[in-house]
């Protein structure tokens, strides 16, 4: 199964006027600073973008006078539903630094209907060729047959119904893979002790299954997806004890059976793995005194965060999209970050250039390829309050 950027179905466009004379670059940093945060991770617009879930997004901009007129451009990859939702998050933003700015959503277009049209031209063009290079019949019906067998062998597991072989949970072995067109494949060449993770986002039901195996084994894409989910795996502390990859560029859904035994007898020790992954396993477990966990109790489910220096002092209490600018104003004197947010990227790199160490406490930990000795992280979820 591929993890690649998927399709793009919508193009979000909007209109900004600023009262004042400003860059694209500064339109972006309004979007994103004041999006940040607001709702759940599967809806930051970050983290949307790392996953290829919305695209590059674009701005358009001329200077009329002392105000700045520009077009906004999102493409996405979500459905309608969280498309109008990111549509309406965008045109919330209503300050461009110290200007005031008022945008407008002007269309949401459906690129899909033109694709359809292309579609169906292109399936006129294989219905004239196709007598050329069709299988002969009874090798088709064969195939079809073969396949109609390997799936009617898979499973659902758990309460995320996850494809799954029929000896997933049975079996004291078990191989992780990436998605139902793997598990076919395996259980084509034999494979039954299988199950997929259905995405980047680590399901529950895998991290308990995994913890009663006595062997388990990652076999993943050898792309970027693949890596992703590795990543996911190791910091979500799933257990594992081999990682085995698909050649580079290949997906575990197209190799054929000597290349999956190949691929599985060369699997590598986890703690191998471990050590060249860019980010942390866990996140750390460091007693902090009482005064932050009152503040955590204070915070949880109010978008709010609360900056303290190392005598506890309350330095700012600020929203969460506001969090960003006021660490750049605040870092040489802060010591405890509290808030009902996303630990992220951005705010690493802010907090790394500080002259101490620095407790970052959220509800979740985003993807950080660059981690700060420095930092702390901690998830406020899993300290004893």
């Amino acid at each position: 199964m591929s993890i690649g950027p998927p399709a793009i179905k919508y193009i979000v466009e909007a209109k900004i006027e600023v009262d004042g004379v400003v860059d694209r670059n500064d339109i972006i940093g309004a979007i994103f600073g004041q999006t940040e945060g607001l709702f759940s991770s599967e809806l930051d617009l970050r983290e949307l973008q790392k996953a290829g879930r919305i695209g590059r997004i674009e701005i358009y901009t001329s200077v009329h006078g002392d105000k700045t007129i520009g077009r906004i451009v999102v493409p996405s990859a979500l459905d309608k539903y969280a498309t109008a939702l990111v549509a309406a998050m965008v045109e919330s933003v209503d300050r461009v630094g110290p200007y005031q700015a008022r945008t407008k959503i002007e269309k949401i277009e459906d690129v899909r209907i033109e694709k359809k049209k292309k579609i169906l031209e292109k399936a006129r063009s294989i219905l004239y060729e196709w007598e050329k290079s069709k299988v002969p019949e009874d090798d088709q019906l064969l195939k079809e047959l073969e396949e109609a067998v390997v799936k009617a062998k898979v499973v659902e597991y758990g309460p995320e119904k996850l494809p799954a072989g029929p000896e997933a949970e049975s079996s004291d072995e078990l191989i992780i893979v990436e998605g139902r067109a793997d598990v076919i494949n395996l259980l084509r060449h034999g494979f039954k002790n299988v199950v997929a993770v259905e995405g980047v986002k680590i399901p529950k039901s895998i991290q308990s299954l995994a913890s009663r195996k006595k062997k388990v084994v990652a076999f993943l894409d050898g792309d970027r997806g693949g890596d992703m989910i590795l990543n996911e795996l190791v910091r979500m502390d799933v257990k594992l004890d081999l990682v085995a990859r698909a050649p580079h560029g290949k997906e575990v859904e197209e190799l054929t059976g000597k290349e999956i035994f190949e691929a599985l007898q060369k699997a590598i020790p986890i703690q191998e793995v471990v050590k060249n992954l860019k980010v942390k396993p866990k996140t750390e477990e460091i007693e902090l005194p009482p005064q932050i966990k009152e503040y955590i109790k204070e915070v949880d489910g109010k978008l709010l965060s609360v900056i303290l220096n190392e005598e506890f002092m309350e330095l700012a209490r600020v929203p969460v999209s506001e969090l960003a600018q006021k660490l750049e104003e605040l870092k040489n004197d802060v010591k405890y970050v509290i808030f009902d947010g996303i630990i992220t990227q951005r705010l690493i790199d802010i907090l790394s250039e500080a002259p101490r160490e620095t407790y970052l406490i959220g509800v979740r930990i985003g993807d950080i390829v660059n981690p700060s000795p420095k930092i702390h992280m901690l998830i406020s979820s899993r300290i004893e309050h």
